[in-house]
């Protein structure tokens, strides 16, 4: 089910003197089963870019076509969208409010109308594909630590069996620990199911050692779309707009620089590592 957007706009507070244009004329495309990290400075429109993929927002113009269909056509079902367009807000453990884990986690299937046993069919394959210990299926979901709760609440998203899942900024606030967790379960869910995954952060490393393909959002427009060594090798106009690059971007160009025969395209810790390697073997 691929997502098209067509010279979609949105402006907050159109039309008065307090108008602000978060989106200005994006046009793309994401296929089945991409994973795309979208980056961007605060302010950039990478949150008011999702959150018109599920309905939550309208443009001001433009088209979003989800599954051949215009969403903003006068008889499209955003609730159907938003069955298989799901989105975990930053901070989701705010998604989180039933007695207990598992009783949140079937809260959405309950709303589709399923049967007993199909409703509790899904949350039990949702919470196992998050790798939620079974013992904690009857605990207060406000008992769990950061990274459980996070688990919880992209346990309840994929209890609605979405097809695109979207999370604005799933990590903020989870120790390192938590955050490369929470990371590798998206990563796993999305290399498993190839369900399309859209992540937002703000994390350089994050994105460069996950995902696919980078949307760089500057001031509602993306300013670069490729792969993460696509879009860094352009790390000094990144800079420019108040973006930092991975850490191993700026330390491969500085090797480089004093003389050894590294690979500056290197995004992730693994491949710099290799690349260093292989420069040494030939001093």
């Amino acid at each position: 089910m691929p997502i098209t957007i067509e010279h979609l706009t949105h402006t907050y507070g159109e039309d008065t003197t307090l108008a602000v244009k978060a989106l200005d004329d994006i046009t793309l495309t994401i296929p089945d089963g991409q994973f795309v990290g979208i980056i961007g400075h605060t302010g950039s429109g990478k949150s008011t870019l999702v959150q018109h993929l599920n309905g939550l927002l309208k443009g001001s113009s433009g088209h979003i076509i989800f599954d051949g269909q215009d969403i903003y056509a006068k008889d499209y079902s955003l609730k159907e969208l938003r069955r298989k367009v799901g989105l975990v807000f930053q901070y989701p453990e705010h998604q989180l409010f039933e007695i207990d884990v598992f009783s949140d986690v079937c809260f959405g299937p309950k709303n589709l109308g399923l049967s007993e046993a199909e409703i509790k069919e899904r949350a039990t394959a949702a919470l196992e594909a998050v790798s939620m210990p079974k013992e904690l299926y009857n605990q207060s979901p406000f008992d769990l630590s950061g990274g459980q709760k996070r688990r919880a609440a992209i346990a309840g998203v994929l209890a609605m069996n979405p097809k695109v899942l979207i999370l604005d900024e799933p990590t903020a606030g989870l120790d390192p620990q938590g955050r490369q967790e929470i990371l590798d379960l998206i990563k796993k869910l999305q290399t498993e199911s190839k369900m399309t995954i859209l992540l937002v952060s703000h994390s350089m490393e994050d994105v460069a050692e996950y995902v696919d393909r980078i949307l760089v959002m500057n001031h509602g427009r993306v300013a670069f779309d490729g792969t993460p060594k696509e879009v860094f090798a352009h790390y000094k106009e990144l800079e420019e707009m108040g973006l930092a690059c991975p850490q191993v971007t700026y330390v491969m160009h500085d090797l480089k620089e004093r003389g050894l025969p590294v690979d500056v395209s290197a995004t992730t810790v693994e491949e710099a590592k290799q690349s260093i390697l292989h420069a040494l073997s030939l001093a």
